[in-house]
């Protein structure tokens, strides 16, 4: 194996993990082609095909199958033999991957990551924002950032703040023309801002009762995929939205939205990062974990929002 490049090999597995080059690619930070040549190298050493390709999909051969399955195990050790290295680093080094959501990504941005990266300039961070809740083992990530009930009971967690809340808003000038709503289902009769979920079903909006929950299936003039252009969408007045609180904190605070149904949105699950346990982490990894638990211990909210409702 030695006239075989370790990233090559590790370009192998991620391609086997996504099902995509272009996928792939930007897991390991490198062009498409860039990718596309080094495997053609891999290939022509091996003198046999790893990958099935189409202009549609790529999948492995049968070889490319056995050899993901012999290289993994090793590939493993040899990156825990590295990471047992690293931890003995004074200085931390090299780059941790986080998956999280994108409403997630902008509560944590300023207080965990960018802090961190203020404390330790050498590292850098690659955050991916994405709808849908992967398995970071597999796909590569050293944490991941999401709703305490969605964590998966094998990962440690830490929260990184108090429980969160929905918030229903609209604009003054938007109510000057309507109604405002007093219970859920008198949304029904309002213009919302509908949401689309990554799975391309419609997000349901949620509300609660005495521990029993609610879902309202709105109706407005346009549906959205991401909460920054709903945001935009409801202040300028086309309809009412639904939100987690962060996103549009400071906008209640100006005054430039109003909040409603604030009975019917009771606190739900705080942000937890999550991960593995590792034997000998990189000191990296264990210094990010410990900027997460300093937040714990001092109850640093994230996103810079108070717990109190307004």
């Amino acid at each position: 194996m030695k006239n075989y490049n370790l990233t090559d090999l590790d370009a192998v597995l991620a391609i086997s993990r996504r099902g995509s080059f272009r996928a792939a690619a930007l897991d390991l930070g490198m062009s498409t082609s860039a990718l596309s040549n080094a495997i053609n190298k891999l290939e022509k050493q091996l003198g046999v095909r790893l990958f099935n390709r189409t202009t549609r999909s790529v999948s492995l051969t049968d070889a490319g199958r056995n050899f993901v399955e012999q290289v993994t195990p090793a590939l493993k050790d040899i990156h825990q033999a590295l990471d047992a290295v690293r931890s003995q680093q004074e200085t931390p080094i090299g780059t941790l991957r986080i998956n999280t959501f994108a409403t997630a990504g902008r509560e944590i941005l300023s207080p965990l990551v960018l802090e961190f990266l203020r404390r330790f300039p050498s590292v850098q961070i690659d955050l991916v924002t994405e709808g849908n809740l992967v398995d970071i083992v597999a796909d590569g990530f050293d944490f991941g950032v999401r709703s305490q009930n969605l964590v998966p009971t094998d990962m440690i967690a830490i929260p990184l703040g108090p429980p969160r809340r929905y918030a229903v808003v609209g604009t003054p000038s938007y109510f000057e023309n309507h109604d405002l709503p007093r219970i859920p289902i008198d949304l029904l009769s309002h213009a919302c801002i509908r949401t689309r979920l990554p799975n391309g079903a419609m997000f349901r909006w949620q509300f609660e009762s005495d521990g029993q929950p609610i879902q309202v299936d709105v109706d407005g003039p346009i549906t959205l995929d991401e909460a920054s252009l709903a945001r935009i969408a409801v202040l300028e007045s086309i309809g009412i939205g639904f939100f987690m609180e962060s996103d549009v904190y400071e906008d209640i605070e100006r005054g430039r939205l109003v909040r409603v149904l604030t009975d019917w949105t009771p606190p739900i699950s705080p942000l937890c990062l999550y991960y593995p346990s590792r034997r000998n982490p990189p000191a990296a990894f264990k210094l990010f974990v410990d900027l997460a638990r300093e937040i714990a211990r001092t109850s640093k909210v994230v996103g810079g929002m108070s717990p109190k409702i307004p």
